[in-house]
C-alpha cells in the first residue's frame, strides 16, 4: 500500500507541475500589461552628462570636455595648421617637382572645413626627463577645401580634395620643461604606426580615385612617405622658445666676506650666545651657506669668504640670518638684514656694517630694538661676455662658471624625487648627500611616501672624481612630539665614473634596505672651457 501510494503521489507531482507551466505560459502569453511603451532612442549628443556616465562609465567625461573645447578653439587652430602645413609643404614640392618636369605647384584655398577631429582617448607617459609625452588618438572625418593649381607642359589643372578621414595616433612630446610661459620650449610630433588616410580628388570634376588601380597607389604612397618622414623615431621639430633664454643662467659672482658681528644680543641662560650666519641669495633653490659656530661670544669675528653665483642682478639679493646656535632644539634667529644686488657697483669692493632686524618690514616696530651690527665685504664681479657659460639645449650640461678649478669642476647634484619610501613608525623624508667628507641635505617632507624635493647641491672639485663614489640616503625626520628617532629608508652609493665621462646621468636608483623604495637622482659634471 505504501508503495502504491509512492507512486500516485509521484504522478500527481508530475501532473500538477506540467498543468502549472502550461497555465503559467498562458497567463504570461495572453495577459500582458497594456501601459507599457516601446523606449525612445535618441543620439548620444542629446544626453546630458548624467546620462553618458552612467551608460558607458568606461569612457572618461573629460575626453567629452576636450572635444568641446576643440570644437570651440578649431576656428584658430584651422588657421595655424594651415599656415605651418604650407610652409612644410613648400620645401617638400620645391624638391620634388624637379623630378616629374612639374613647373609649379601652388594652393589655391587651403582650409580644413568646419568639423574637428575629436579624441578618442591619450595615453601620457612618465620620464626621468624634463617633458611630457602624450599619446592621443585622433579621429578626423573633415570637409575640407583644398585646391592645388599643377603647371605643367604650358598647361595649368586645379585638383581638389574631398572626403578626407584620417585616422591616426601621434606621440607628442613637450620638451624640455622650464619656468618660463608656455613653460616648454619644443614641441615633438612623431607617429606610432601608418595613419589611416583616405580622401578623394577631383580633376575638372571627375573623380580621379575612380580610375582602377590609383585609389590604393596614392593610399599606399602617402602612408608611405608620411611614415618615412615621421614615423618613431623620426619626428616633426616645431620650435616655440628658445631654451637657453627660458631658464636664467649665471651673469657673476658675488664674493662675500663674512668679518665680524658686535653687540648681539643674549640668548642663552648664562648670559651668552653661540651665533653663525646663514646666506643665500634670493631667487635660487641651493641650501644656503654656512659660516662657523662661534661658542659664548657676543662680538664674533668669523673672516669667512663665500662664493655665491649670480643669476638676475637686478631682482637678486644677499640675504643673511644671524643664529643662535642650540644643542637641543631649534636654533633661535638673532636678527637678519638684506642687500640688494642692484645698489653694488661691478667689480667694486665695498665694506658694509648693517643693523640686524627682527623682519624685513618697515613697518614692524620691533625692528627699533637693538640686535647688534654685522661688518660684510662684498664684491660683485659680472662675467665677460666670452665667459659667459653657455647653454646650447637644455638637453646639454652648461658650463661651470669662472673661477672653476683649472683641470677641476663642478658636480651638481639635483635631487628629483623619491617613492615608495615607508619608515617603521614615520616617513617624514629628507635626503642627506656624503661627497669627500662634505655633507648636504634637503629640506624634510611631512608624511609624505613619494616626495618631490627638485633641490640643487653643487661640489667643487680641484680634480675629475673619477675613482670616487657618492653616498645618498633618504632619512625620516621623527615628529617634534615623539619617543621615535630618526629612521633610514635607505640608501644608494653612486659610483661618479659614468658622470665625468657622459657629462649628465639622471636615473631612477633602487634604495637598499628598502621594499619598493627609489629614487631619482640628477647628476652633472661641469667644467670651465678657457677657450
Amino acid at each position: 500500500m505504501g508503495f502504491v501510494s509512492t507512486v500516485l503521489g509521484f504522478c500527481g507531482f508530475g501532473a500538477g507541475f506540467s498543468v502549472g507551466i502550461v497555465i503559467g505560459y498562458y497567463l504570461f502569453i495572453y495577459f500582458q500589461p497594456t501601459d507599457v511603451k516601446d523606449p525612445k532612442i535618441r543620439p548620444l549628443i542629446e544626453h546630458d552628462s548624467k546620462s553618458l556616465e552612467r551608460m558607458l562609465p568606461e569612457i572618461p567625461l573629460w575626453v567629452d570636455w576636450l572635444n568641446r573645447f576643440l570644437e570651440s578653439m578649431w576656428p584658430y587652430l584651422d588657421k595655424a595648421i594651415c599656415r605651418t602645413a604650407k610652409e612644410i609643404a613648400k620645401p617638400i614640392i620645391a624638391e620634388n617637382i624637379p623630378k616629374y618636369k612639374i613647373d609649379s605647384v601652388e594652393f589655391e584655398t587651403f582650409t580644413l572645413g568646419s568639423l574637428p577631429p575629436t579624441f578618442q582617448g591619450i595615453k601620457v607617459h612618465i620620464t626621468a626627463e624634463k617633458e611630457l609625452i602624450v599619446e592621443p588618438s585622433l579621429k578626423w572625418a573633415g570637409n575640407p577645401n583644398v585646391t592645388v593649381l599643377v603647371k605643367a607642359f604650358g598647361l595649368k589643372a586645379s585638383i581638389q580634395v574631398v572626403d578626407l578621414q584620417i585616422f591616426a595616433s601621434p606621440r607628442i612630446t613637450l620638451k624640455p620643461l622650464v619656468p618660463s610661459f608656455p613653460c616648454f620650449a619644443k614641441i615633438l610630433v612623431s607617429l606610432m604606426e601608418k595613419p589611416h588616410v583616405d580622401f578623394g580628388l577631383k580633376l575638372i570634376g571627375a573623380d580621379l580615385m575612380a580610375i582602377p588601380g590609383l585609389y590604393r597607389f596614392v593610399q599606399e604612397t602617402i602612408k608611405n612617405q608620411v611614415a618615412n618622414m615621421y614615423m618613431w623615431p623620426r619626428r616633426l621639430e616645431v620650435p616655440i622658445m628658445d631654451p637657453s633664454k627660458a631658464e636664467k643662467r649665471p651673469v657673476g659672482i658675488l664674493y662675500v666676506k663674512v668679518v665680524r658681528a658686535h653687540s648681539l644680543r643674549r640668548k642663552d641662560i648664562l648670559g651668552k650666545s653661540d651665533p653663525y650666519v646663514k646666506l643665500r641669495l634670493t631667487e635660487e633653490k641651493l641650501p644656503s651657506k654656512k659660516t662657523t659656530v662661534k661658542h659664548a661670544n657676543l662680538n664674533p669675528e668669523w673672516n669667512e669668504e663665500f662664493k655665491l653665483v649670480v643669476k638676475d642682478p637686478e631682482t637678486q639679493a644677499l640675504e643673511l640670518i644671524v643664529y643662535d646656535w642650540e644643542q637641543v632644539g631649534k636654533h633661535e634667529k638673532m636678527g637678519m638684514n638684506v642687500i640688494q644686488l642692484n645698489e653694488l657697483t661691478p667689480g667694486e669692493p665695498k665694506s658694509l656694517t648693517l643693523d640686524l632686524l627682527k623682519t624685513m618690514d618697515p613697518s614692524d616696530v620691533q625692528n627699533g630694538k637693538s640686535r647688534g651690527q654685522i661688518v660684510l665685504e662684498v664684491t660683485y664681479k659680472p662675467f665677460r661676455e666670452a665667459d659667459l657659460p653657455k647653454v646650447i639645449s637644455m638637453d646639454v650640461v652648461q658650463e661651470a662658471p669662472l673661477g672653476t678649478p683649472a683641470g677641476g669642476g663642478l658636480l651638481v647634484v639635483i635631487v628629483h624625487e623619491a617613492q615608495d619610501l615607508e619608515g617603521k613608525h614615520h616617513t617624514n623624508p629628507y635626503v642627506r648627500i656624503m661627497f669627500r667628507g662634505e655633507e648636504k641635505k634637503t629640506k624634510h617632507r611631512k608624511k609624505s611616501r613619494d616626495p618631490r624635493w627638485e633641490e640643487e647641491f653643487q661640489f667643487v672639485c680641484e680634480e675629475p672624481p673619477i675613482h670616487d663614489k657618492m653616498h645618498v640616503e633618504v632619512l625620516s625626520r621623527p615628529p617634534s612630539i615623539g619617543i621615535h628617532s630618526k629612521e633610514s629608508l635607505g640608501y644608494v652609493t653612486i659610483s661618479l665614473a659614468d658622470v665625468v665621462s657622459n657629462r649628465r646621468i639622471n636615473e631612477k636608483y633602487h634604495l637598499i634596505d628598502s621594499k619598493h623604495g627609489l629614487i631619482q637622482i640628477e647628476l652633472q659634471w661641469r667644467t670651465y672651457n678657457v677657450s
